[in-house]
């Protein structure tokens, strides 16, 4: 089967590619600068096609998919800059993937939401997330929607990040009270259900959580990157109003003054306030998806670093 893969050279789409390189199905992938190191690197060592284009330019997403049976999207981001807003690298790059799939016979859609998408969503991450899922559920295509919590792995942008605050500062900043749930799942297993569910028929129409065995605070999961790291580190709780005022200096400074989405922004704090759990079961069962704690997962690959 040949596959295009969008947001192929994310943390999650390398996974992706690995898996997808032990199968015999062809990659391609869809990115913006073709010529780029990491397209080049990604070329050479999983085999893959290069497609020059972007979700939000629906004729290249047309001529990616030309001679494609299936899609892969995963394109989202967690911050905004510019032009790369939640509504349009959520909503409408999903809508423009619908439509040139439906244009060029690509049959097959699996799609990467969230979990905690939801209609009336606090967050605007989850609204378009939610606005996106609608419009793959009415794309007439045969579909399927994975919504994982918290994804750990190598390169990540949570565990990493603490794990490397952690090696120089003695504090570790936590917005709000920290008790908000999280099941971390290994980015291995979700890499496994997106491409085992390319060829499953049970899961055509259906949406999965994508989550780990165990429901951890946001403390918890921060004293877990401590213990598997060997360190001790203060937690230093920040209150909700001073955390908003943080996030909002941050969403002005990064985009005006670099360029760059901002690290951590209010969007997010109204999500770090809320439970992100699920039932893993109906996934781990279909596609025999590892069940492993997190500290083992997290110490498996730290220890690999």
């Amino acid at each position: 089967m040949q596959v295009l893969v969008t947001g192929g050279t994310g943390f999650v789409g390398r996974a992706v590619l690995a898996a997808l390189a032990e199968t015999p199905h062809r990659a391609r992938i869809l990115v913006r600068h073709p010529d780029s190191p990491r397209a080049r690197d990604l070329a050479g060592r999983w085999r893959v096609e290069i497609a020059a284009g972007d979700v939000l330019d629906p004729a290249s997403l047309r001529a990616a998919m030309s001679g494609c049976e299936a899609v892969i999207h995963l394109v989202g981001i967690i911050s905004e800059v510019g032009r790369n807003t939640f509504e349009n690298a959520h909503t409408r790059a999903t809508q423009n993937v619908v439509e040139a799939a439906r244009t060029t016979g690509v049959t097959r859609l699996v799609h990467m939401s969230a979990l905690g998408t939801r209609p009336g969503a606090v967050s605007r991450y989850h609204q378009t997330k939610w606005a996106a899922e609608e419009a793959v559920r009415a794309s007439g295509l045969a579909w399927t929607i994975f919504r994982p919590s918290l994804i750990y792995g190598p390169g990540d942008q949570f565990t990493t990040l603490f794990a490397r605050l952690a090696r120089w500062s003695p504090v570790l900043p936590v917005m709000g009270p920290g008790r908000a749930r999280l099941q971390p799942v290994a980015v291995e297993a979700v890499a496994r259900a997106f491409v085992r569910a390319l060829t499953e028929p049970a899961a055509v129409g259906r949406t999965f959580d994508l989550c780990g065995p165990e429901r951890l605070t946001f403390n918890e999961v921060l004293d877990t990157i401590l213990a598997v790291t060997g360190r001790r580190r203060v937690k230093l709780h920040l209150p909700l109003p001073l955390a908003r005022l943080v996030a909002r200096g941050l969403e002005l400074i990064f985009p005006r003054l670099l360029g760059r989405a901002a690290p951590f922004n209010r969007d997010q704090l109204l999500m770090l306030q809320e439970d992100n759990v699920g039932d893993p079961a109906p996934a781990r069962a279909l596609f025999d998806l590892p069940v492993e704690s997190f500290r083992t997962g997290l110490g498996r690959y730290l220890r690999r670093r």
